[in-house]
Order: C-alpha cells, then structure tokens, then sequence
C-alpha cells in the first residue's frame, strides 16, 4: 500500500473504522499475490516477501486491537504468524547456507542433505501456500473485521487512533529495550524481543505515516539499524537452533563441531555488537 492511499482519505478526515479497509486490503492483495508467485515458482525470496507481507498484517491487526474482539483478534494475528512462520523456514536455510560459506571463505559447495532439506521446505510452503483454504482465511479474516468494526459504530479520528497506537507500540519497544539493557550479560532472548517490538513500531509507522502528527523518519532510520544489526544476530542464532534441531544434518558438515564453534563464536561478536548498538540508542 503507498502511502497515497492514505492521502486519499485526507479530506474529509477519516475515523479509524472507515480507514481499515484502505489499510488492510492491499496488504491482503500483496500477500495473496507473494503466495501465487510462490505456487507458480517457488523460491526462498519469495516466501521471505511473503512473510513480511504478513508480519504487516499482524501489525495492523495489533493496532486495531482495541476496536475489535479480543479472542477473534488473537486468532487472526496468530494465523498470520503460522502463515509466516511456514513461509520463512526456506530462507532459514538459506541464511545457514550464506553462513556456512562465510566461515569457509569461499563459495564452497552446500553439502547434498542441506540443499535437500531447504527444496523440501520450498515444497513444503508451496503446499501450504497453493491451498485454497489459505486463500479463504486471510479473505475470511478481512471480511470479520471489516464487518465487526462497522458495527462498533467507533467515530475516532485515523489520526487519533494512529498517533495513540503507534505510541503505544514505541512504549513497548522501549521497555524491551530497557529490559535488554539491564541484563548483566547480553541475553539472545531479550534482544530478540526487542528486534520483533521495533519490527512493529517500524510497519506501523510505514502504514500510518501521511496521517501521524511530527516527523519520523530519524525514529525509522534508527529502526532499521537496530533491525539490521539484531537481525544478524538472529541469523547466527537461528541457524545454530536449525543444526541443533537436525542431528544428521549437523552430521552432515563434514566437521560439525568446527561449524558449531564457529557459529558460537560469531553469535558472541554480533551479541557484542547488538548490544553496542543498544546502548547508544536514546530511550
């Protein structure tokens, strides 16, 4: 969705209710497009679109929180973070495979049971992506909370509810950040907490931005550092779970204890670096 759709609604100033569809509909239409690529040609950066396309939706969802109910609002946003979460397991192994040849330093061959278990998870989301029940799920989940928030007869202001929710959203991220940054020694959890709370102030403030009082891009330019740097440590850690979790793929290496101490060392330099970064941005 670009911003001028928001725009569009500038005059005469839109409540939250009447501006949900604006919002929701193209991020619906972008995911159901990132699946019906993926059915046509599967590939890692596919699902990993499509996966982001659903984290916006959740996002949205969160912030219409208050106006709907509570129960079908949890279900909605956990199954576009099922959805997600099968469409991201491709690029996971693709992060190993990019790790794999940065600790070689070179382009080395990807071992036969790494290149096997990343086509099944491309086969594996194209399964799940190509099945009409999906498709029906997200329209369903549109179509409920169009419908409830039409009859909640809510007159807010978008700009009143964007500006409180997208505070509200910052508050979090700042606490997690304090949290992260009171521990005595870097902790992977609460770092990673803080990576998924700027993910959510960062989509938020993309879908809301025409309508939101004050300027943000110095905050969105902030987010995708921290994003950027805590993302990297999510890649280590992610990918020493994917071995961990696989026993014959660890096998697999060739050398697998070498993998694992590299893997353990790089995850405490960029655990170093995430939290360099933290304590140098305001809170």
């Amino acid at each position: 969705m670009s911003h001028g759709d928001l725009n569009q609604l500038a005059l005469p100033e839109p409540s939250a209710v009447a501006a949900f569809g604006t919002l929701a509909e193209p991020l619906v239409a972008e995911a159901l497009a990132q699946a019906d690529a993926i059915v046509r040609a599967p590939s890692a950066e596919g699902l990993h679109q499509l996966r982001v396309a659903l984290r916006r939706l959740r996002s949205l969802w969160w912030s219409y929180r208050p106006l709907l109910d509570a129960g079908e609002n949890s279900r909605q946003r956990e199954l576009f973070k099922s959805l997600a979460d099968t469409a991201g397991k491709a690029r996971d192994y693709d992060i190993l495979i990019e790790l794999l040849q940065l600790q070689r330093e070179r382009n080395g061959e990807t071992p036969p049971a790494l290149s096997e278990v990343r086509h099944e998870a491309l086969d594996t989301g194209r399964e799940v992506f190509s099945n009409p029940d999906m498709k029906a799920l997200l329209l369903d989940a549109l179509s409920q909370s169009s419908e409830a928030l039409k009859a909640s007869q809510n007159r807010r202001s978008l700009k009143a509810f964007a500006d409180a929710r997208v505070t509200d959203s910052e508050k979090q991220l700042r606490k997690r950040m304090r949290h992260a940054a009171k521990a005595r020694k870097p902790d992977v959890a609460a770092f990673h907490d803080v990576r998924k709370a700027g993910k959510k102030v960062r989509y938020l403030l993309e879908l809301f931005g025409p309508v939101l009082s004050g300027r943000h891009q110095k905050t969105l330019d902030r987010l995708k550092k921290i994003q950027k740097r805590f993302g990297e440590l999510n890649d280590v850690v992610a990918s020493e779970a994917l071995l961990r979790d696989n026993t014959s793929l660890l096998s697999a290496m060739g050398d697998p204890e070498s993998t694992l101490k590299w893997l353990r060392k790089e995850r405490k330099r960029r655990l170093r670096a995430a939290a360099a970064l933290l304590r140098s941005v305001p809170r």
